[in-house]
């Protein structure tokens, strides 16, 4: 049963929380783009906590060193999986996946987290992209737009949207579309 709070904003159910995590194959080194992802994160941490939205992670896998692409996508993918709990929603950041606006963005993270989905996961590929098998497993693969972004700078963008979604499910000012 949900209450409504004096400034608008839904109290959440404790059994309606949901995890939220992004899995990147490569590291975000040092930088303006570790300094931007940093605060799209402590801003999603912070609105989402109000919202249902608990233990914001980020893991960061290693590039698979292999020779050949399908090796290197395979050991990417094994790699990905282990941090994937049982159960999870699965979000493919992928250059043929939807390009979605920010509020069917929120409404997509609101639903998963109404319904009671204990994890939504979105996973970013490196160089190669992400494992077919991956891609088959998700839920709901996004692109954002028909460009290829370097997965650094795809981090950012997804962060900046997580934050984005927060704001517009608070009905926060901050999204002015």
């Amino acid at each position: 049963m949900r209450a409504q709070t004096a400034r608008g904003l839904e109290k959440r159910d404790p059994e309606n929380i949901m995890r939220v995590a992004v899995i990147a194959v490569g590291r975000l080194k040092q930088g303006p783009e570790r300094e931007l992802a940093d605060r799209y994160f402590e801003r999603f941490d912070e609105a989402g906590r109000k919202l249902g939205f608990r233990e914001l992670t980020v893991h960061e896998i290693p590039e698979s060193r292999a020779r050949d692409t399908a090796t290197r996508m395979a050991e990417e993918a094994a790699a990905i999986g282990a941090h994937i709990p049982e159960k999870s929603i699965l979000v493919a950041l992928d250059e043929r996946g939807q390009n979605l606006d920010s509020t069917v963005f929120a409404r997509h993270l609101g639903r998963w987290r109404d319904e009671g989905a204990g994890h939504t996961i979105f996973v970013i590929g490196g160089a190669d992209g992400l494992s077919p098998e991956l891609r088959r497993k998700a839920k709901l693969a996004i692109a954002f737009g028909s460009a290829t972004w370097p997965h650094q700078m795809v981090r950012v963008m997804l962060l900046e949207q997580l934050y984005r979604a927060a704001t517009i499910l608070a009905g926060h000012p901050y999204h002015r579309a």
